[in-house]
């Protein structure tokens, strides 16, 4: 959400860094992407061909989709670590209503991802527990039901399914279609839409947003109810992709990367101010470095080295920034 920015003041060496961390937290994560991209272009083999993209775009969506989510409950003071076993259940429930159809299928692993984020939701805001206590029993509990429904790879034939995985629209895969228009939804729940003013003034100060009369308990359930929506949903797409449910597999430590993009993307783990379109690029800059070090010969454990670094420093700016 649009925040007004209160020039810092303070002798002329601290004003240049609060520049910089100011600088760094607006626009450090579409200066990182730019920078990978010409990185890319120069040295990388192929890299501007049309199938490297469609690939890229393709497996950066389910990533984007539960970051959307993520960013709207970080923006409370929350986490929710549920996201990749409500993949998981979205992914067992899907093919086990394969025979009602494709799409009673879908909206039965739409109403599962809804349940487990209205469980942790109420948890949150009703009973009290601390969010990452809350959904992280959840993450245990929830993948160990979508292994009971699905005790194994199950691999499926329903065409209307496989389309929605592997279909195109205008020479656009229909999953990056879907994550572009979820992006554009949340970004207008966030900036234009009382909720998504209360859901930023929660986030900001819940004692004073209780004393205004705001119905925070019910903004926060509805928030954690939009993130299980939002992962089952990724859960669904990633499914038809693959042409085959794996809850055993299907997300896990996704809930790393989605956090990562958010915080990356410039969303306080503080709360009080959401960046949508930010976070799609946190999540675009971690695709983009992961495969640029594997298109390199580079190990797996150089990407998760360089992402680390990278998560520090982009809480690191926003800390500093925080304590201006």
């Amino acid at each position: 959400m649009a925040e007004a920015t209160t020039a810092p003041s303070g002798p002329p060496g601290r004003l240049d860094r609060a520049r910089v961390f100011i600088w760094l937290q607006e626009y450090g994560v579409y200066a990182a992407v730019l920078a990978l991209l010409a990185f890319n272009v120069l040295f990388t083999p192929h890299f501007l061909d049309a199938a490297n993209f469609r690939t890229q775009l393709v497996q950066v969506a389910p990533i984007v989709i539960v970051s959307l989510g993520m960013a709207l409950v970080i923006g409370t003071q929350g986490i929710d670590l549920s996201v990749g076993s409500v993949m998981a259940l979205a992914a067992a429930v899907v093919v086990l209503y394969l025979g009602y159809g494709a799409w009673p299928a879908i909206l039965m692993a739409l109403l599962a991802g809804a349940v487990v984020g209205a469980a942790g939701g109420s948890l949150v805001a009703y009973v009290g527990v601390q969010p990452i206590v809350a959904t992280l029993a959840l993450l245990v509990g929830v993948r160990g039901i979508a292994n009971v429904l699905v005790p194994q790879l199950k691999e499926f034939r329903n065409p209307d399914l496989i389309a929605l995985g592997s279909g195109s629209l205008l020479g656009l895969p229909l999953v990056v279609i879907i994550a572009a228009a979820l992006t554009v939804v949340v970004t207008f729940l966030v900036r234009r839409t009382t909720f998504g003013r209360q859901v930023v003034a929660i986030g900001g100060n819940r004692a004073a947003s209780e004393l205004s009369g705001l119905p925070v308990k019910r903004v926060l359930l509805t928030v954690y109810v939009i993130s299980g929506v939002l992962a089952a949903i990724a859960g669904v797409l990633a499914t038809a992709r693959l042409q085959a449910s794996d809850p055993t597999s299907l997300g896990q430590f996704i809930e790393l990367s989605a956090i990562t993009a958010v915080v990356v993307g410039g969303t306080p783990l503080t709360g009080g101010r959401i960046r949508v379109l930010s976070t799609v690029m946190g999540a675009l800059l971690m695709q983009l470095l992961s495969a640029t070090l594997i298109k390199h010969n580079l190990p797996q454990s150089w990407t998760q080295m360089v992402q680390a670094g990278i998560i520090l420093a982009a809480v690191y700016a926003t800390r500093e920034r925080g304590t201006r």
